[in-house]
């Protein structure tokens, strides 16, 4: 099937994400971003996920958007959450950035695919998760690479985007993908809080698909 670039942050969408590429038998690079959020539990959970599905290459890339601020996921002063229609736990153009770099990596090593595990049903309502963001974001490629423009643009796939976190959660075991290998909690302690939106997602899901989430909680 070709090369693929898979975002990979660690957690339960992304997991899926993955198994669905590798299922699909893509050569994959997995591409992961330390962008300084409160905690690295994801990053170290992305490598378990890259060893157990046998990805041969996985690049993580450090990033600053920690110093920007403006989310709850990267400044400690503000409590995570907080917000009305659109949580203060969304980092200002995150897959915007994440989605740039996937594409001149793609572009760079002859990948035909990006894969994202944006979700726009059980989800807190990110504005770079919906479906017009990736249709715009893949036009975007299409515009401005020499692929593009050449009449090969890289196609953005986010095969999660119309499922419930039932369903993700259904697919990825329909796969034997681990859930285990996976975090979601926003809180980053010893334990998954079970109280952010992240987690309560979570947790919505794999009650609604009938499985027991096999991560512990305070």
């Amino acid at each position: 099937m070709g090369k693929a670039i898979i975002l990979l942050s660690g957690g339960l969408d992304s997991g899926t994400c993955a198994a669905i590429a590798k299922a699909a038998d893509h050569d994959i690079i997995a591409l992961s971003f330390d962008y300084g959020s409160r905690h690295s539990k994801e990053i170290d959970n992305a490598r378990r996920i890259v060893q157990h599905l046998g990805i041969q290459e996985h690049i993580i890339m450090p990033l600053a958007l920690g110093k920007f601020g403006g989310s709850s996921l990267v400044d400690e002063s503000m409590k995570l959450g907080d917000g009305e229609e659109i949580p203060n736990t969304y980092v200002p153009a995150r897959n915007t950035v994440f989605l740039s770099i996937a594409l001149a990596l793609a572009e760079a090593r002859g990948a035909d695919v990006i894969y994202i595990g944006a979700n726009a049903v059980d989800y807190s309502g990110y504005p770079d998760c919906r479906p017009e963001f990736i249709k715009a974001f893949e036009e975007t490629g299409r515009l401005g690479t020499k692929r593009g423009v050449e009449g090969n643009p890289i196609k953005i796939l986010a095969p999660l985007i119309s499922m419930t976190k039932a369903e993700i959660i259904k697919q990825g075991k329909s796969l034997d993908f681990p859930y285990e290998l996976t975090w979601s909690c926003y809180a980053g302690g010893e334990l998954a809080c079970g109280k952010c939106d992240s987690c309560l997602l979570r947790l919505k899901g794999f009650k609604e698909a009938g499985f027991d989430d096999p991560i512990e909680y305070e």
